[in-house]
């Protein structure tokens, strides 16, 4: 959870000057769920990206 809060703040809040709340929240959100979440390589799946995990269970369900 550490890294998480890192990368935003490296990544993201500290790159960029918000006019509103409502701005800044929109922001957050679409870095949380488009790049945090499905771009960014994962540990706890071997340092692939969630994208390429769900391809290889895919392969391995459909053998």
């Amino acid at each position: 959870m550490e890294s998480f809060f890192a990368a935003l703040k490296t990544e993201m809040v500290r790159r960029t000057r918000f006019r509103t709340r409502r701005e800044a929240d929109a922001t957050l959100f679409e870095y949380i769920e488009i790049a945090y979440n499905r771009q960014r390589r994962h540990s706890s799946i071997g340092y692939s990206t969630p994208a390429q995990a769900r391809m290889g269970l895919a392969i391995t369900m459909a053998a």
